[in-house]
């Protein structure tokens, strides 16, 4: 399965982020080695539908959310009542707060879980094979790793709010997020030529190619990714700063201002860094680590904040 590389770190366990990082570039690799074609072979599970087991007696009462993303999504369909548990990386809305566990979404303990007597554990990126193991036990579960596009993570959201018995509301929420990310793109006049940018997911220049959910959201604009230049057996790439200097993206986004205390100021300080166009012209942007590495409602701060990113750009230019 494709993972999201950041939807579950936690902005102040750094070791953790490195292990996440070293466990996806293993997979991908994995995932490119299997197949003839990188790209299909990805994708074909990638798009896989949710995998579920049913839930005996209707709607479940008990969750246990073993996903940031998908905690945010079920408070915000308005099953947050349910929620009996979350994992240690879940960390809004502020409600989760209640439920907050300290078990790992990426090594989990089933014992742990299994006491906490659920009749629903909803999990992402199935790493481990949990989703089997529960079922052993007899505990049902909801699986469905990260899009990789827009309409996937919307169907996603749908899909959920039926298991969880919130269909309508889960129909609302996309709705409205369609109609925010429609409005938010159709405002931007995109640029006669394409602008490029960098995105970064750690200080170590870890970074995404167009082919992830991250960079469809970029695409959303026309925005061209240097990363995609690296034609290398994984989307999560490993750059060098010669590399990112060589490029001089017109925009610099940050996503590991949390994590990794990220700024423009440290930015331009790196060595051969002061010269690079977006750091000239002011366009480095700091991004919320968690907006931009989930998929839920707040998806829409995330697309506005790469439109203001843009547009701050095309002014600079002006």
């Amino acid at each position: 399965m494709k993972a999201n590389l950041v939807s579950a770190i936690k902005p102040t366990r750094e070791p953790t982020r490195r292990v996440l990082i070293g466990s996806l570039i293993a997979l991908t690799s994995l995932l490119a080695a299997c197949g003839n074609d990188k790209t299909d072979s990805t994708a074909s599970v990638a798009t896989e539908a949710p995998m579920s087991t049913d839930v005996a007696g209707g709607s479940p009462q008990r969750i246990v959310s073993l996903s940031p993303t998908h905690t945010e999504i079920l408070y915000a369909i308005g099953a947050g009542d349910q929620v009996v548990a979350v994992d240690s990386m879940s960390n809004y809305p502020a409600e989760s707060a209640a439920v907050l566990t300290d078990i790992s979404a990426y090594e989990p303990n089933v014992e742990a879980i299994s006491a906490l007597e659920p009749d629903l554990v909803v999990i992402g990126d199935d790493f481990s094979g949990l989703a089997e193991q529960l079922s052993a036990i007899g505990i049902a579960s909801w699986v469905s790793p990260a899009p990789l596009t827009l309409d996937e993570a919307f169907q996603q959201i749908d899909d959920l709010g039926q298991v969880v018995g919130h269909a309508d509301e889960a129909a609302n929420v996309t709705q409205k997020m369609k109609d925010d990310i429609a409005g938010i793109v159709s405002d931007i006049e995109a640029p006669a030529t394409p602008v490029t940018y960098y995105h970064e997911l750690d200080d170590t220049y870890y970074s995404i190619t167009g082919n992830t959910f991250i960079g469809s959201i970029y695409e959303l604009f026309g925005m061209r990714n240097i990363a995609n230049a690296t034609e290398g057996d994984t989307d999560y790439p490993q750059l060098s700063a010669e590399f990112i200097v060589s490029q001089d993206p017109n925009i610099i986004f940050l996503a590991d201002v949390n994590c990794c205390g990220a700024t423009a100021e440290n930015v331009a300080a790196r060595p051969g860094w002061s010269d690079l166009s977006a750091v000239v012209s002011g366009n480095v942007v700091a991004l919320d680590d968690d907006v931009a590495s989930r998929w839920g409602p707040r998806l829409v701060d995330y697309v506005q904040a790469v439109a203001d990113g843009l547009s701050t750009f095309v002014k600079s230019q002006g």
